[in-house]
């Protein structure tokens, strides 16, 4: 029989293998077709162990149930459910029209599926080995399915449209000719795109990607040696949480869920650059005891990413960088022992809201992260800890953060300038500490009192002068501004008539440096 005819009336085509006779059949009543031989060595098909003619079907007679199959039996759906099956030549459906729901678990392709602009209502591949899959703008009503597949010349899923989950968990994907493991650029995924326990080896681009809910990489391994990005995902938009956190192995778990207690744990790992410029983040993007894993030249590139929550507890990176320049958060939630040292943290703009610390967070550790950022002085940093601080109330830690600004704006000044903000250092701590000026005052003018309660002060005119008092004396001369009635009358000789000079210079240092903190405090105000 010619291939369509009698197909409308559920003929078996003549041509057909025993082994496509029978999925012929069980597609018209909806059940699920099983070659599997009940040995799990031999029916791995990952394995080495060859399938022979009775377990392999062709492609072709697949994409003719697919696309023009036979109608179903009467009280059934036709369904392709194949389980354990060789599929030869290439399973082409690009631009295809796919109705029945397709099923293929622990299937064996001896070439590349290829679905470009195809569209599916629900697709599922489950722990099946794939050349390659060739899906750009492919188009599904419902879930794409592709745990535990291996993949070894790499996914294409390029402007695809998932309309619910994209399910890549424990998958396995060796990089294609143009070092992507997985490109996904422009790819729309309506609810969850769930990679737990993903394996890329090679770059793994979502490029302006879109995901509904949330993006979890879970217990992910991301490899790429040979270029400088293990994650290349900028301007990507996700509405709820991306999360590179761990994952429970082994364990029958929910999706997401905490691991139980005692369950092994394998961390989010990342083997080359991570780049997340310009994404949206509508909950958080979670890092917890993510591992990262740079050359020199590699970092993990959060420029201007948006996000109500930040949580950076992940382990310290030993080389690379970790850039957060113009990103804008709402929490940051950290802990110490996560961020990189000086030279390898750039934060320029970077803008947050409140601090979560995890565990202990001292203030003089926190300076320190500061200066990490800032190789050179730059006052934005340490403003913006500052207002954070001040905003949770804590006052005297806002106070502290902006006289170091001062002190390593100091570095960078000429020696004149150098050693003027040394003296205001010293005297008043830039303002910042102005009962250190009342002490200073007091200590002068107790010491200018005993001296000049010896010194020898004949009045300058005869006739009318205030009694001498040498305690008001010495306060007249540090007042500026203010006159007392007793410099003026009296005159003074040698040391005491520079000590006198020194004095009222001392006065007017700490009277202006006085006055430069109380502007600094009403301008903060």
């Amino acid at each position: 029989m010619t291939e369509g005819a009698g197909i409308r009336d559920g003929d078996l085509p003549d041509d057909l293998t025993a082994a496509e006779a029978g999925m012929w059949q069980a597609f018209r009543n909806g059940t699920v077709y099983d070659l599997s031989s009940g040995d799990s060595v031999v029916d791995d098909p990952h394995g080495g162990h060859p399938w022979g003619p009775e377990r392999t079907v062709r492609a072709r007679i697949v994409c003719w149930l697919l696309l023009d199959g036979p109608p179903a039996l009467a009280g059934r759906v036709s369904s392709l459910k194949l389980t354990g099956v060789q599929i030869s030549g290439t399973l082409d459906l690009a631009g295809g029209t796919v109705v029945p729901y397709l099923e293929m678990k622990g299937c064996r392709f001896e070439r590349e599926i290829l679905l470009p602009e195809a569209r599916f209502t629900t697709a599922r591949f489950v722990d099946c080995s794939v050349p390659r899959l060739e899906a750009a703008r492919v188009h599904t009503e419902g879930d794409l399915h592709l745990p535990r597949c291996r993949f070894h010349n790499g996914v294409r899923l390029t402007d695809a449209h998932i309309g619910t989950d994209l399910l890549m968990n424990q998958a396995i994907v060796y990089r294609d000719r143009s070092g992507r493991s997985i490109a996904a650029d422009g790819m729309t995924v309506g609810q969850d795109l769930q990679a737990e326990l993903l394996e890329s080896h090679g770059e793994l681009s979502l490029r302006s990607a879109t995901v509904g809910v949330s993006l979890s990489l879970r217990g992910a391994r991301l490899t790429n040696p040979y270029t400088r990005l293990a994650l290349n995902a900028p301007q990507l938009t996700v509405e709820r949480t991306l999360y590179l956190t761990p994952a429970g192995v082994g364990a029958s778990m929910l999706s997401g869920a905490t691991p139980a207690r005692g369950t092994r744990i394998q961390r989010f790992e990342c083997q080359g650059g991570v780049r997340l410029d310009d994404g949206r983040f509508g909950d958080a993007v979670d890092l917890e005891r993510a591992r990262f894993i740079f050359t020199e030249d590699q970092e993990l590139s959060l420029r201007r990413v948006q996000a109500p929550e930040l949580r950076f507890l992940g382990e310290k990176p030993q080389r690379g960088k970790v850039v957060l320049s113009g990103a804008r958060v709402g929490n940051l939630v950290d802990r110490a022992s996560a961020w990189p040292g000086p030279g390898s943290l750039h934060m320029g703009g970077f803008v947050y809201e409140n601090l979560v610390p995890h565990g202990p967070f001292p203030l003089a550790e926190r300076l320190e992260w500061v200066a990490a950022a800032t190789a050179e002085y730059n006052p934005e940093p340490y403003e913006r800890l500052a207002a954070v601080l001040r905003a949770g109330g804590e006052d005297e830690d806002a106070r502290e953060v902006l006289l170091a600004k001062q002190r390593r704006r100091r570095e960078s000044l000429p020696l004149a300038a150098k050693l003027w903000g040394y003296v205001q250092d010293w005297t008043v701590a830039y303002g910042y500490r102005p009962g250190r000026a009342a002490v200073w005052m007091a200590v002068l003018w107790a010491a200018g009192s005993m001296a000049f309660a010896h010194a020898s002060h004949p009045p300058l005119k005869g006739g009318d002068h205030p009694a001498w008092n040498p305690a008001l004396f010495a306060l007249d001369l540090l007042l500026p501004v203010i006159d007392l009635g007793q410099v003026g009358f009296w005159q003074l000789r040698g040391g005491w008539q520079w000590l006198a000079a020194a004095m009222v210079l001392l006065g007017w240092i700490l009277a202006t440096t006085v006055a430069a903190g109380a502007t600094r405090m009403l301008r903060r105000n």
